[in-house]
């Protein structure tokens, strides 16, 4: 399990420590925040599903397309959790 969460977690962070940069460039502009709501539930929910796959899967929860998409592989599982964690700092808009 913990190798599981490992390979969960760690490619999301990559993806947020990708888009920190200009997150910290938008921080020093002083401006309202706001939160692209659409982008998450579009995809940053999709990705974040893929990317929990291999915890979902030692839960015992069955669902309809994880058994076809573990068989993908471990790359379509980092992509997607990368994409998260990219869309989730890049939905925080000024």
């Amino acid at each position: 399990m913990p190798v599981l969460l490992f390979a969960t977690i760690y490619p999301i962070v990559i993806g947020l420590f990708l888009r920190l940069p200009k997150l910290i460039i938008e921080i020093k502009e002083k401006k309202q925040w706001t939160f692209d709501w659409v982008k998450v539930v579009a995809i940053g929910i999709p990705a974040l599903y893929i990317a929990s796959l291999p915890i979902l899967s030692t839960t015992g929860i069955n669902f309809v397309f994880s058994i076809d998409l573990m068989l993908m592989g471990t790359k379509l599982i980092t992509i997607a959790g990368i994409v998260f964690g990219y869309v989730l700092l890049d939905s925080l808009k000024k």
